[in-house]
């Protein structure tokens, strides 16, 4: 840290103290060289977490945005808010393990559906039936007769 004053690279913490919410360390500093007190702020560099859409646009991921999908395709399910909570950290943990931070919605989607699918088979349809985007009813037909036959088999 050079010295704000004088330029010298060398000083001392003085005192340390993390912010009310947690996210910013305030550092007061006296530099070895002219004794005079400065202070620092020091803070995360976050990046955030990147979702690559179908068209190639990257948008923040958004945890909320997801969870309400969930929502609606649970909607009068016996599914419940914890379990749905549980599928967005799911998502949002393999975000983190990503080195890039970037995950595409298709790879959102599969991880999506296929715990819905364990979860309840009408909130699955539901979901699939907007994720994957069903441009007419034999589509639709085909993934619930593909459903049927898992269950069966």
């Amino acid at each position: 840290m050079n010295c704000p004053f004088c330029g010298f690279k060398e000083d001392r913490v003085i005192d340390s103290r993390e912010s009310k919410e947690g996210d910013v360390i305030r550092r007061r500093r006296e530099c070895l060289q002219c004794l005079r007190r400065f202070t620092t702020y020091e803070r995360i560099d976050e990046v955030p977490y990147m979702v690559v859409k179908k068209d190639g646009r990257r948008e923040k991921f958004d945890r909320q945005k997801v969870l309400s999908g969930l929502l609606k395709a649970c909607e009068k399910r016996p599914v419940s808010m914890t379990k749905l909570a549980e599928l967005v950290d799911e998502v949002e943990s393999r975000l983190a393990d990503k080195v890039d931070r970037e995950i595409a919605t298709a790879e959102v989607g599969e991880l999506l559906s296929l715990r819905l699918l364990a979860l309840d088979k009408i909130a699955y349809v539901r979901f699939a039936s907007v994720y994957r985007d069903f441009q007419d009813v034999e589509a639709f037909f085909s993934e619930l007769k593909d459903l049927v036959s898992k269950k069966r088999g």
